[in-house]
């Protein structure tokens, strides 16, 4: 399927329906965003679904070998949750991911000084490296870049601090199994709650000049105490890594093949979930390589 396909337009539309209501008061009122955003994943659930049997009609030498032949193979998946995974995955994995890359470069074109260290983390893999691929091992190495052991940091954080100051996911949606007290507070079971990460990113009591990007604020700190951009227990965010892997290794080709600027000025804006104005217009120049 490629951008000019009609169902490609018609996942697309049904996705901006989606994601807008997603961001908003989950209240399933006839007409609200958060119904027709209900109504919208429907709607991509039907088209994923004809795609499966589409594609489950050819023969083995027409099979294209990608995501979604390996999906369907996999005869452990009932034919409902193999659709279920690909609607999550369209859905979770390619907006805040896209949301997340946009952020980090708009913030590193704010701060020259994280863009150097950054920048020097990188070279030091690329000369371990030479010409091989990028693995697991050299994503532990980006400490700089992010901090993967979840352990205090001692260097600086550059995706988590993008994250804490660009609230990808401003709430949470959360339901009270049970009756709840919490500091001469009464939650009733049944009860939607929705934590406002927002609220706690940029708290300036726990963060000290919480509007401003800086990396070096996690030195000596745990991320995992004091931001939860991904959720937290059963329901954290199951792409939680692979965000972070693709954002880093994204980062990697950027800051050594490429310098950038910003064509206009163009602020992150958060309603009714983040983005760009006018898009984020850069001008790009390819790195003379040595």
């Amino acid at each position: 399927m490629d951008l000019e396909d009609p169902l490609a337009s018609k996942i697309l539309e049904d996705f901006t329906f989606f994601m807008e209501g997603l961001i908003s008061l989950p209240l399933n009122i006839p007409g609200s965003r958060y119904a027709k955003a209900l109504k919208a994943r429907e709607r991509i659930s039907t088209t994923v679904r004809s795609i499966i049997e589409e594609r489950e009609k050819r023969d083995a030498k027409h099979k294209k070998g990608d995501f979604l032949d390996v999906l369907l193979s996999n005869q452990g998946l009932s034919y409902e949750g193999k659709s279920s995974i690909l609607v999550d995955l369209l859905l979770g994995g390619y907006e805040t991911s896209s949301i997340l890359m946009s952020i980090v470069v708009y913030f590193l074109g704010t701060s020259p000084h994280a863009l150097v260290k950054l920048k020097e983390e990188h070279q030091a893999v690329r000369a371990s490296k030479k010409e091989k691929l990028l693995n697991e091992d050299d994503y532990k190495k980006m400490e700089f870049t992010q901090n993967v052991l979840n352990l205090t940091s001692i260097y600086g954080v550059v995706i988590s601090e993008a994250l804490r100051c660009g609230n990808v996911v401003k709430f949470l949606h959360r339901k009270a199994l049970q009756d709840v007290h919490f500091k001469g507070y009464f939650i009733p079971s049944g009860w939607k709650v929705l934590p406002v990460l927002t609220a706690v990113n940029l708290d300036p009591s726990i963060h000290s000049n919480a509007s401003e990007f800086n990396p070096w604020r996690w030195n000596g700190q745990s991320t995992t105490k004091n931001i939860m951009p991904f959720g937290g227990g059963p329901r954290q965010c199951p792409g939680l890594e692979l965000a972070k892997v693709e954002t880093a290794f994204f980062l990697h080709h950027l800051v050594l093949n490429y310098r950038w600027r910003t064509k206009v000025i163009d602020h992150p804006l958060a309603y009714p979930y983040v983005e760009f104005k006018r898009g984020l217009p850069l001008e790009i120049e390819p790195l003379e390589m040595n």
